[in-house]
Order: C-alpha cells, then structure tokens, then sequence
C-alpha cells in the first residue's frame, strides 16, 4: 500500500520500547457525495471509522469489524480498495519510555443501504461517537477548529484532516 504521508514527532528516545498498533479506516461515499464519519459529540471532531487490526486478523476483516463497530455500517467486502497508509510514531500518552507506533490504513468500500447498531468501546461510548454523513468541507472545517488538552488526540485529528483534504483534492483533479 502506497504512504500518504508521514508522522513523527521525535519526541521520544532512540532507546525506548515501541507498541505499535496498527488500524484500519473505512473511506465511504454515499450516492448524495457525502461521506460517512464518525463525529463526537463531545470532543467536536470528525474521524474515519476504522480502528485497531487484532493480532487474528487481517487489515480488512479489521475494516469490516470496526466500521460496523464504530459506525453501524455492513461493509462489502468485494467493494475493498486500499487507498494509502499514514505511519505516525511519537512518545506513548499511556507508558513511559515507549515509543507508540501506528501505521493507519485507509480503504474505500462500500456498505450495504441498512445500519446495524453501533458496538462501542467504552472511551468511543463517552466522546459520544456517532455516524453522520457530511460534505467533505464540513468535516474538514470543524476538525480544523479542533482544540484539545489531548494533545494525542490532537495528531489523531490534524492526520484525520489531512487525509480528508487529500481526498478533497483527488476528486477535484
């Protein structure tokens, strides 16, 4: 899979430990050119819904798991393309001397026209995630206006962004 771009902060230590935790993301268009995000209705951002590849999975058994997980949405698995990958490394917010790696991949797909309910983790259930179809220049400006004391949080978002502008851009050229 191709990179997009890359994230490091260097803000850690050539000797720390890493943890890496690698994902998938589901890029999904609805027939309006809308597309499908995961908003929080507490932190005020938009995300791709995707998440964390289990150590028994693939990247897209992943894809599939966590968009219905996420967002309620059944993807079709013939319908999986891979669109890029975004490395992102810095120093851990959770253990000290590591170093938290996570390669994200992005895949468009197609979903079937019904949603299931959402199966929430429990930090996804408080940021209140739902799924909200929206114009890319929504998303893009509310997570532009994104401010947090979570400065993790904060990557995650401005990676997020980036990738949204990236695909804003592919559909103009």
């Amino acid at each position: 899979m191709r990179q997009l771009f890359e994230i490091d902060l260097r803000d850690y230590e050539d000797s720390d430990r890493v943890i890496s935790r690698p994902s998938a993301r589901g890029i999904i268009f609805k027939d309006d050119n809308k597309i499908a995000l995961v908003y929080s209705k507490n932190e005020k951002y938009y995300k791709f819904p995707g998440g964390g590849i289990h150590k028994d999975e693939d990247k897209k058994e992943a894809l599939i798991r966590e968009v219905r997980e996420e967002v309620g949405l059944i993807v079709i698995p013939e319908s999986i393309c891979e669109f890029g990958s975004v490395m992102r490394r810095q120093k851990s917010n959770i253990s000290p001397y590591t170093i938290f790696e996570q390669e994200n991949f992005y895949f468009t797909c197609k979903t079937k026209n019904q949603i299931v309910e959402q199966n929430l983790d429990n930090y996804e259930a408080e940021a209140g995630f739902i799924l909200r179809f929206v114009d890319l220049d929504e998303a893009i400006s509310v997570n532009l206006a994104y401010k947090s004391e979570d400065y993790f949080n904060e990557i995650m978002i401005n990676r997020e962004t980036k990738v949204l502008q990236m695909i804003k851009d592919a559909l103009c050229d």
